[in-house]
């Protein structure tokens, strides 16, 4: 399951039959989910954009049933598996006061993805939540317990108040790249190529992101290309305190830029925005030590058409096997496909990320993580086979 949005993102989940999706199309008004008598009537993951009246723009995700039986029962089983790599938060939703196994192995994988949850006790009107059991679950779940009724559109107002209660603040926090590097009245110098990689028309993300970061912070931005960039120079303009860089002409504005100016590129303050930084610094020098027939992993989080400047499926493993003067193998995976066999590869390379969300990104790398295979960026590894690592770093040991 693919996603292009930094919007929250809401699973639910539960048993054939649960009412999930009735629960969804009471939430949102709207009858995006197909509501059936018949068990199993949600087969595949289903994600619709919605904004839900107290907490805005959201991503929900309707699941099939966690207790799906035969050989599509188990593939279904695993699909809804799967979006626990993208969700911020979960609901859980159980009718007749039952709870068992299917729940309790669902619940281990929520905290495995450190997944915040809720349960929705539904269909209260055939069976109300008993005492006991809710005292019961309460002991040992230590999480919000609702008893729904999709017959009453009142009792969504207190379910939206325990979803907002559970959602991780860094869903809330306003991003900001340069957090503790830019100050106001800084002069910071953004180099953005134009290639035929550049969307048309626009900017990439994380360039939209730095400027408006920029400005937000009550410095001056100025924006130009690596073609004006030695003309800035040379025509005595403000010095920059920081200068920012498309990582694939990190070569060319190292040479321009003088050493005394901090020097870093848009995918590497991205990178810190999204968390897997400490990650990527120390994973990233196993660039050194490859060896012939090491397989390499690179992890594109969109998916676009592929040119002869694509940077992460012909540039960077060009400038890798040079760098390394080594026979190694590259194998590229787009959107948030499962990984397959991640324990054959040497290290995995994540492009900036910029279309998903903080924790879609992490849990993206996690299995590499849990194995202890090194991870690193691309903004990161052509800084390092260009041999200014150390310098793209020190604007964030400032």
């Amino acid at each position: 399951m693919k996603s292009k949005d930094n919007k929250p993102h809401i699973g639910i989940f539960g048993r054939r039959n649960n009412g999930k999706s009735s629960i969804i199309n009471l939430m949102t008004q709207q009858n995006i989910a197909i509501v059936s008598d018949q068990a199993g009537t949600t087969t595949d993951p289903v994600k619709k954009s919605i904004e839900i009246f107290g907490i805005g723009p959201t991503i929900i995700i309707d699941t099939a049933g966690i207790d799906d039986t035969g050989i599509l029962g188990e593939k279904r089983i695993a699909k809804t598996l799967e979006t626990l790599k993208i969700i911020d938060i979960a609901i859980l939703v159980l009718t007749n006061n039952t709870f068992g196994e299917p729940e309790q192995k669902l619940i281990e994988q929520f905290k495995s993805y450190d997944i915040p949850f809720l349960i929705v006790h539904n269909k209260s009107d055939l069976a109300p939540l008993n005492p006991v059991f809710r005292l019961e679950l309460t002991k040992k779940l230590h999480v919000p317990i609702v008893d729904f009724n999709t017959l009453n559109a009142a009792q969504v107002s207190e379910l939206i108040e325990k979803l907002k209660q559970i959602m991780p603040q860094t869903v809330y926090q306003k991003p900001s790249l340069f957090a503790g590097i830019v100050k106001p009245n800084d002069v910071v110098l953004l180099v953005t190529p134009i290639d035929s990689e550049a969307p048309e028309g626009r900017m990439i993300l994380p360039q939209v992101m730095a400027i408006r970061d920029v400005l937000d912070k009550n410095a001056i931005c100025i924006v130009l290309k690596e073609t004006n960039l030695k003309q800035y120079f040379d025509q005595n303009m403000p010095q920059p305190n920081l200068v920012v860089t498309d990582s694939q002409v990190f070569d060319l504005v190292n040479k321009t830029v003088p050493r005394n100016i901090p020097l870093t590129s848009f995918s590497i303050v991205l990178a810190r925005l999204r968390g897997s930084f400490d990650y990527y610094i120390k994973g990233t020098p196993v660039l050194s030590k490859l060896n012939n027939g090491d397989r390499i992993l690179m992890l594109e989080s969109c998916s676009h058409q592929v040119s002869c400047e694509d940077i992460g499926r012909i540039k960077l493993p060009e400038m890798i096997r040079n760098f390394s003067k080594k026979n190694v193998h590259f194998d590229i995976v787009s959107g948030l496909s499962p990984i397959e066999n991640i324990e054959q590869y040497r290290l995995v390379i994540q492009c900036g990320g910029c279309v998903v969300t903080q924790k879609q990104l992490f849990n993206r790398l996690k299995p590499a993580i849990d194995n202890n295979i090194a991870v690193s960026n691309y903004g990161m590894t052509i800084a390092y086979v260009t041999g200014i690592f150390d310098r793209i770093m020190e604007p964030f040991k400032m």
